[in-house]
């Protein structure tokens, strides 16, 4: 089961620095998006806090650029966001898979499943010590 906490995110998007005003227009967009909070940290990035319930990086960064933003696709900034979208898009996944029974109390199902193996006089310890108690 997923810990509530660990859904929400706060991510900073860097933009070009060869469009100074795309995050100030950014940040009057995404301000008004419902369950998401902006703030401005320096001239082209903003960041962004939000719950996975509602949201998740790649969704914002693709509305933003299909509105006419643009991002800074620098190497490091590209494989960053690669990263994060991987694993916020395996974290929905698992959102998704119900908690099996199991999970909740391993320990009685294993000690369990292990009171019920055939125990077999065919081992190679000696009587003996096998009836040690």
């Amino acid at each position: 089961m997923l810990n509530p906490f660990e859904l929400n995110k706060t991510r900073e998007l860097t933009f070009s620095p060869e469009h100074p005003d795309d995050a100030e227009r950014a940040m009057v967009l995404l301000g008004g998006l419902p369950d998401l909070s902006v703030e401005q940290a320096s001239p082209c990035v903003l960041r962004v806090s939000y719950n996975l319930h509602n949201y998740t990086l790649e969704g914002i960064e693709a509305a933003l650029t299909e509105e006419g933003f643009h991002l800074d696709h620098s190497l490091l900034h590209s494989v960053g966001r690669k990263v994060i979208y991987y694993c916020e898009d395996t974290t929905c996944h698992n959102m998704d898979i119900p908690v099996h029974p199991t999970k909740m109390n391993q320990q009685a199902v294993f000690s369990t499943a292990y009171e019920h193996q055939h125990q077999s006089d065919n081992t190679n310890i000696p009587s003996e010590v096998r009836d040690f108690k």
